[in-house]
C-alpha cells in the first residue's frame, strides 16, 4: 500500500470492526496493522477480508493480520512448493553455469544448504523428490527463523570475478528471478563476504522504501 491509502485501511478496519461489535482498534493497533500489511495492495487486503467473512466459523470474529497474511500468502507449505517451482523451473531455464538472483532470501538460504546453484541444478531425476523434500524442509526453516544468512547471489559454475578483473572485464550479470524490485532488494541485503545474520524484515523495509541499489538492471526478463 502507498502512504494514500492509509485513510481507507483505517475505515476499512472500522467496518469491519464494527459489523462484529468488536470495540475500535486503538491507533497503536492501527499502526500494528499497517506495519504487517503495508507490503500488500488495498484491493489484496479487501479481498482477502472478504475471505474471511466468507469462513462460517472464523468469518464471525475479527481477523488477526495473520489471518489475512495466510490467505494472502498461503500456508507455510503452499510458500515452499512454490518456491521449490520457482527454483526447480529456473534450473531448467538459466542453467548451472549462470549467477541468479531470485526475489526470495530464504531460496538463496536453501540452495546454499544443498551444495549450491550448480550443484542444484545437476540434481539427477531419479532424486527429485528427496531434493524437492530436503529444499522445502530447508526453506520452511528459514521462513520461520525470521532472520538468516545468505548470500547475495548464487553463484554458477564460471569464471572467479578476478579472472574477468585481470581482462578488463565485468564479471557476467546474473539472471533475475521473480519480482525485479525485491531481488534487488534480496541482493543489496545478502551477504557479499562473511557470515553475517540477515533479517528479512530488511528485505522487505527495503522493497517498500525502493531503497536497493542498482546492482541489478532495471530491465525485466530471465537474463540480467
Amino acid at each position: 500500500m502507498r502512504e494514500e491509502d492509509f485513510d481507507s485501511f483505517v475505515q476499512l478496519l472500522a467496518a469491519e470492526a464494527e459489523i462484529r461489535s468488536s470495540k475500535p482498534l486503538s491507533e497503536g493497533a492501527l499502526l500494528l496493522w499497517w506495519q504487517r500489511l503495508a507490503r500488500f495492495d488495498l484491493a489484496q487486503i479487501r479481498r482477502a477480508l472478504e475471505r474471511h467473512a466468507d469462513d462460517s466459523e472464523r468469518g464471525r470474529f475479527m481477523p488477526q493480520p495473520a489471518d489475512l497474511i495466510r490467505f494472502l500468502e498461503g500456508s507455510a507449505t503452499d510458500r515452499a512448493m512454490l518456491a521449490w517451482g520457482k527454483a526447480i523451473d529456473a534450473a531448467s531455464r538459466v542453467g548451472a553455469y549462470t549467477d541468479v538472483v531470485f526475489d526470495d532470501p530464504a531460496i538463496h538460504a536453501a540452495i546454499e544448504d544443498m551444495g549450491g546453484w550448480p550443484k542444484f541444478c545437476r540434481g539427477e531425476t531419479k532424486d527429485l523428490s528427496y531434493l524437492q523434500h530436503r529444499f522445502t524442509q530447508s526453506y520452511s526453516a528459514y521462513g520461520n527463523k525470521g532472520e538468516f544468512d545468505y548470500p547475495a547471489r548464487l553463484m554458477g559454475d564460471r569464471s572467479p570475478d578476478d579472472v574477468y578483473a585481470k581482462r578488463g572485464l565485468p564479471p557476467p550479470k546474473p539472471a533475475v528471478i521473480g519480482d525485479v524490485e525485491k531481488a534487488r532488494a534480496v541482493a543489496r541485503i545478502g551477504r557479499q563476504g562473511g557470515k553475517t545474520p540477515i533479517a528479512f524484515t530488511r528485505v522487505v523495509e527495503a522493497i517498500e522504501r525502493r531503497d536497493a541499489t542498482a546492482l541489478l538492471p532495471h530491465e525485466t526478463g530471465e537474463e540480467a
